[in-house]
Parts: C-alpha cells; structure tokens; sequence
C-alpha cells in the first residue's frame, strides 16, 4: 500500500472519533512489529523516529527512515512515517528523501513567545514543502513535572498559539509523562474536552505508555486524537529480550530478538484496537 499522510489518517481518525496509534521506532525490529501489530489490528499506523533516535543512529535519519519507508511501501494497511521531538532544525535536511509527511517540532521548554515565534517559522518552511508539523504546549515532561498544575495546557492559550503560529496539531500537557514505566498517570479529561473545543487541530497525546486502558479510551473519547507510545514497546522489547538471554549458550540474536518483535507487536495490536474500539 502507497504511504499516507499523517494529516489524512488524523483527520479520518477525528471524524470517526478514533484514535491514531503514533508508535516510537528505534531499531528495525520496532518498526517491522509497528506494521506487524497495525496489520493484525486491521487499522491505519503513525512510525514515529524522534531526535534521540536519530542520534542513537549517529544522527543519520536515512537509513532507518528508508527501512521505514519500505516496511510502509509494503503494508497492507495505510501507514504514514513521523518526525518526532525535534528542536534542532539540522535534523530537517533531506526529509524530502526520507518519506516523512509530518513532524514535531519541540519548542516547549521555551518561554511562550518564543516558543510561538520558532513554531511558527518551523511551519512556513513546512507548509511550504507540504509538510504537517505538530508542536507542543505545556510541558509533557518526567513524571514529577508533568503533574505540577503549572505545566497544564491552557485553552485560551492553546487557540491563541494555533491561530498565532498556523500549526496542524497540537500536543498538550494534561497529565501524562514521558517514559512512565508503570501505568499511573491521571488524565485531566475535562481539560481535553476544553481544548478540543477551544481549537481546530488535532490533539495530542504524549507519554501515553503511562495512561491505563480506559483512561486512553475516555482520551479518545474527549478529544485526543493522536496517541504517541513509546516506552511501552520498549518494555515489552526488553522483557523479551532478558528473557531470551537467560539461557547462558544463546548467541545467535536472531532467537531472542524474533521473540521481542512478537512481543512488540502484540503490544501494538491491543493498543490500536484499544483506541478504535475494535
């Protein structure tokens, strides 16, 4: 199936009140579980690859964008390939090569207005290439962070900074928290509901490996649109992984890395089916 664009998969997911699973790529195992777990739920996917990844890959985005762009060219269901948590504009270059129809450009940790005015010049240069570009307000960080009432979205705010800066979606700080290991985090609904109703974009959901299974759907349900997961594909990784490795005379990798793929992608088979109520 050609590649689709995160703009086409988030504004079907929003009519249908769905959420788009936007799943964190690492290694080519993360990926080929992605489409694996998309294709066994039977529903549209978002590859994410963020600014770390880039570096862990000695900041070369090509090649594990290209195994991306492939996997997708190849699936058989819509699928569109991400750009996340940028805040350095060099890691731009060459997008045009890598098959990404959209990006997150991370200014949050910045004051407001300069978060407003570098988001804004992200999305001329963007718009004019045809790329959807996703920013943040608030501060999604760790989780200590994250649930101070300070960092919260506010939603007159939030539709200021949208009709400021023109960007296509927007993440916002409602409780969650990057990197959460265990599922505890507190989800401000009536604040989606707010925000949702204060702009025109998609919402955004970061850190939602710590988000429970019916906190996720009442997300949904009030306004969230995408759900960005990370952490948890990598604790299913790992746990296969130190399970696989408890046998001394292994040393073929093939063995414990095809378990830690399954385990990913049965991780991304319940969350999509999760958020479209499959």
């Amino acid at each position: 199936m050609a590649h689709e664009r995160t703009a086409v998969l988030l504004e079907a997911a929003r009519a249908l009140r769905h959420g788009v699973g936007a799943f964190n790529v690492i290694t080519l195992e993360h990926a080929e579980a992605v489409i694996l777990g998309a294709e066994r739920a039977g529903c549209p996917v978002i590859l994410q690859i963020s600014e770390n990844a880039i570096a862990f890959h000695g900041g070369n985005l090509l090649p594990i964008a290209a195994a991306c762009s492939e996997l997708v060219r190849t699936a058989s269901i819509p699928a569109a390939i991400h750009l996340d948590h940028v805040t350095k504009r060099q890691f731009f270059d060459g997008l045009e090569h890598a098959s990404v129809s959209s990006v997150m450009f991370d200014a949050s940790e910045s004051p407001y207005e300069d978060n407003l005015a570098a988001t804004a010049e992200v999305v001329r240069w963007a718009h004019d290439v045809g790329i959807h570009v996703e920013a943040e307000l608030g501060e999604v960080g760790g989780k200590d962070g994250a649930h101070a009432p300070g960092v919260r979205t506010d939603p007159d705010e939030a539709a200021q900074f949208v009709a400021r800066t023109g960007v296509d979606s927007l993440a916002v700080a409602v409780g969650s928290s990057h990197a959460m290991t265990d599922r505890t985090a507190e989800l401000d609904l009536a604040l989606i509901s707010r925000l949702r109703d204060a702009v025109h974009v998609p919402l955004v959901l970061h850190g939602s490996s710590g988000v429970n299974d019916d906190s996720l759907q009442a997300a949904v349900a009030a306004g969230i649109v995408k759900v960005n997961i990370g952490t948890a594909l990598n604790i299913a990784y790992t746990d296969s992984v130190r399970a696989g490795l408890e046998d001394s005379a292994l040393v073929d990798p093939r063995k414990f890395l095809r378990e830690a793929r399954q385990s990913m992608a049965s991780r991304v088979e319940h969350m999509l089916k999760l958020l479209t109520n499959a």
